[in-house]
């Protein structure tokens, strides 16, 4: 398929965002009504929280994998495929059935996830006019954060009004709705399907391939500094803030880190390369935390904070196709970012409670200023050997 390179195909952009949103309320629905999930599961106390996290597990063994298998069997069949799956087990999580096989289902939802952020943006890319690629994926960067503001919004009261179940089952309907019209506008042929045979050989040296690639895995490597803090701060960060901001200040910081990605980060995309805004979003991040260490009960400097990581949002997704046209590499890429994302979900919350823990509030922000440090430092050393090798 080829793209007149003055015209965005919005219809199919739109839809593929959409599949964004379906798999960020796939944590979403259990994360945003969680006291409904302990009054529907009240014998599984503390393993509960599993049912949050157990989704993150197959993007952090699998991410790569995900990569290279939506290459080789199809972008678009995949998508609508995973689509369809995660509705199926939305549908039978919707009856509540006995804790461990709400795991289990929760455990394959996680497959379903993880296809979807690989394929979704990599398509969002190919199939956009190199001129509007930054500004797309910069509008694919929020899918995260907008799911949690939609699931908050305008899931909370359904909750409320009609109890979990609905919830879930609305869910899956709406990923048959994305898959239908994904059927409908998404061109088939977007991505040629790589004819490399699949073998557990050819997996871990593309595996090692990519790793060793600078172009390849520098986004992820910086997305991994990233998602160590960016659950973590909003899990952890409202709880040092006085009582009275404690609510509101919350309910602004990942909306804060959305708007900056949303206008500033566009804006400067159009200037300058992504890889230089990361690792300017990074280290104002750290910057922030150093202020933030001297006044750490201010609302407005957490929120400041997750303003500037707003810039490394935007810019991280935009590095994908710049440093990698090749549309296999950016699925790589992509399902690296997956995989360094959920590692990062995954670890981020309980690092920053043992920082708190052992060595106070100030513990918190050093910890966090050294991911930030560690993230520009990644993005620049990947530079440097991009350079040797160009």
């Amino acid at each position: 398929m080829t793209q007149p390179p003055d015209k965005l195909p919005i219809s199919a952009l739109i839809a593929l965002y959409f599949a964004g949103l379906c798999a960020a309320t796939q944590f979403a629905k259990v994360s945003v009504p969680f006291e409904a999930l302990r009054d529907a599961y009240p014998e599984a106390g503390a393993e509960l929280g599993f049912l949050v996290s157990i989704i993150s597990f197959l993007g952090v063994v699998l991410g790569l994998f995900a990569g290279i298998v939506v290459s080789r069997v199809g972008f678009r069949r995949l998508l609508i495929a995973a689509l369809l799956f995660g509705a199926i087990l939305s549908g039978a999580e919707s009856l509540l059935p006995p804790f461990p096989v709400m795991l289990a289902l929760r455990l394959l939802e996680g497959a379903s996830h993880l296809v979807i952020v690989v394929a979704a943006p990599t398509l969002m890319a190919v199939i956009s006019p190199a001129q509007y690629r930054p500004a797309v994926m910069t509008v694919w960067s929020t899918f995260f954060g907008a799911g949690f503001f939609l699931m908050a919004w305008l899931g909370t009261p359904l909750v409320a009004s009609h109890g979990l179940p609905v919830l879930l089952h609305l869910h899956g309907l709406a990923m048959i709705v994305v898959a239908g019209a994904l059927w409908h506008v998404l061109p088939r042929g977007a991505v040629p399907v790589s004819d490399e045979r699949l073998s557990l050989r050819m997996v871990l040296h593309r595996h090692r391939a990519a790793y060793r690639s600078p172009s390849v895995a520098a986004p992820a490597m910086g997305w991994l500094c990233y998602t160590l803090t960016y659950v973590a701060l909003l899990t952890v960060l409202p709880g040092q803030l006085s009582e009275a901001d404690r609510a509101w200040a919350a309910t602004l910081m990942p909306v804060a880190g959305m708007v900056v990605s949303m206008t500033l980060g566009m804006v400067l995309l159009v200037r300058i390369r992504a890889v230089s805004l990361v690792t300017t979003g990074f280290l104002l991040a750290a910057g922030m935390t150093l202020v933030l260490m001297a006044q750490s009960s201010s609302a407005w400097l957490a929120i400041g904070l997750m303003a500037m990581l707003g810039l490394v949002q935007s810019s991280s997704f935009a590095a994908i196709p710049q440093l990698n046209p090749d549309p296999n590499d950016q699925a790589l890429a992509n399902g690296a970012m997956a995989q360094m994302g959920n590692l990062g979900n995954t670890l981020g919350t309980p690092l920053l409670l043992v920082l708190l823990e052992v060595g106070g509030v100030p513990a918190i922000y050093l910890g966090l200023c050294l991911c930030y440090v560690l993230g520009a430092g990644l993005h620049l050393a990947q530079a440097r050997r991009r350079q040797r090798l160009a």
